[in-house]
Formats: C-alpha cells, sequence, structure tokens
C-alpha cells in the first residue's frame, strides 16, 4: 500500500482546529484530479467519511481498511475518501478533550456543505452514478449535515444511494421522522444502515457523560424511524473502524 495515492475529497485547512471558524470559502478540493476525472464517469462510488482525532494520515488509513474489506465481500467500484478537519486542539488531553469534541462536531457540520456541493457536482457531470456513503463516529455527523444540506432542495430526491453509519455520534433520534428522518428518506434512494454496539466503551462513555445525547450507534434509534432506515446490532472489539469493519458482510 505505501505509495499508493489515494484518491479523496479534502477539506483540510479549511477550517481553525481550535475554533471552528471558516477560514477557507472553497468547496472542496479532489486529488489526485485525473483519478477523478475517471472515477466520475463510473456507474458507481463509495465515499469514506473519518471520526475525530483523524489527521490526513489517520484518514488515508481508514480509506483503505474500508477499501479492503468491501474488495474482500466483492464489491467492485471504487472507494474515495473524505478527509476533513477532525484533529481538533486539545482533542488528546482530558481537560480540553469536550471542547475539542464540539469544535470537532462544529466543523463537522459545517462539511456537510462541503460534501452536499460534492456531490451535486459529481451528480451533474455524471446523473446516473450511484453514490455510497459511509461514515464512522464523527463522520456521521457529516453525512447527517449533507442530508439536511441537500434535502432543502426537491431536485435532489434520490441523490445519494445508501448509508452506511458504524459507531455512529449523532443522537439516537436523528432518524425519527419528526426529526431528520423525512430529510434521509427525501435524499437517500435506497437505504440507510446503521451498525449499533452496545458494547462500544467510546459511545458508552459519550453517552454516560452526556456529551452525546444518546449516540445512534450505542443502543440503536429511538422514535419512529423513517422506512428507509435499518440497523444491525455488531460487537466490534473496540470503537476502531478497523474493528467495525470486520463486522460487515455484504455490501452494499
Amino acid at each position: 500500500m505505501i505509495g499508493k495515492i489515494f484518491p479523496k475529497i479534502s477539506t483540510r485547512g479549511f477550517y481553525d482546529l481550535k475554533t471552528g471558524i471558516t477560514l477557507k470559502n472553497t468547496p472542496y478540493d479532489t486529488y489526485p484530479k485525473k483519478i477523478f476525472e475517471e472515477i466520475s464517469q463510473k456507474s458507481e462510488i463509495v465515499i469514506m467519511i473519518h471520526g475525530l482525532r483523524n489527521n490526513k494520515s489517520g484518514a488515508l488509513a481508514k480509506y483503505v481498511i474500508a477499501e479492503k474489506r468491501l474488495k474482500s465481500l466483492n464489491y467492485k467500484y471504487n472507494v474515495v475518501g473524505y478527509s476533513y478537519d477532525s484533529n481538533t486542539a486539545g482533542v488528546q488531553y482530558k481537560s480540553t478533550a469536550l471542547s475539542a469534541l464540539k469544535v470537532g462536531v462544529l466543523i463537522a457540520k459545517k462539511n456537510g456543505r462541503n460534501l452536499s456541493k460534492f456531490i451535486k457536482d459529481l451528480k451533474s457531470k455524471n446523473p446516473l452514478i450511484k453514490i455510497r456513503l459511509m461514515g464512522h463516529s464523527l463522520g456521521t455527523q457529516v453525512i447527517l449535515s449533507t442530508v439536511q444540506s441537500l434535502a432543502k432542495n426537491p431536485k435532489n430526491k434520490g441523490i445519494i444511494e445508501s448509508v452506511h453509519f458504524f459507531g455512529a455520534s449523532i443522537p439516537a433520534n436523528s432518524l425519527a421522522v419528526r426529526i431528520h428522518g423525512n430529510d434521509f428518506q427525501k435524499v437517500v434512494n435506497d437505504r440507510i444502515t446503521n451498525y449499533f454496539s452496545p458494547y462500544d466503551d467510546v459511545l458508552k462513555a459519550a453517552h454516560d457523560e452526556k456529551w452525546v445525547e444518546s449516540p445512534i450507534g450505542y443502543k440503536g434509534a429511538l422514535g419512529k424511524t423513517c422506512s428507509k432506515y435499518h440497523q444491525k446490532m455488531v460487537r466490534p472489539q473496540n470503537h476502531r473502524f478497523a474493528s467495525y469493519a470486520k463486522t460487515i458482510k455484504t455490501f452494499p
């Protein structure tokens, strides 16, 4: 894998790691451009969105894990990475972890605009392409905000083919019809699958400390969910994406 250039959509450096303030109003960058030109002509694509505490190389490791796992399940389409400013300042220290998490959530929410713009641009180049999103931990907040952004325009009906959540940190009622369920129902063509785990120690801590309002990745969804929503209880070794990836038995 060393030396392989992994195709990615990036908003690195667009947001301040201490405050979450927007520094750049560019929608996104893509690397390498030539590979993206080729990928954009394909019939299907998976975008993998990493969680908190990932610098560029940490993020890259997640894309490689996703690609390897999906390949092992005979999924033959391209996996691309979505790299954003999730390595917020102070996230590794107990005293500043909560404020760093809050900045991370703010940046993830803002990235909804960036990712929704990429999706619309890709669909305008290739209207038949199926776009699948996979998000781990805080990456699910990026997806939630992307869906909210896309749902504002009826033209975006079914623009995303499917969504997969792993160890999701968004609130448990997010997919309830009265909250954001209707947005997902409109924007996602096929299905939303949530891999949740009551054994996830990181989500348990977030729940117990009330850092997240009962994460949907911990005990599943609350409230009446939209009909395209499905959930699977899994038992990964820990909260890391590598552990969740092993629990994927079929894809999409």
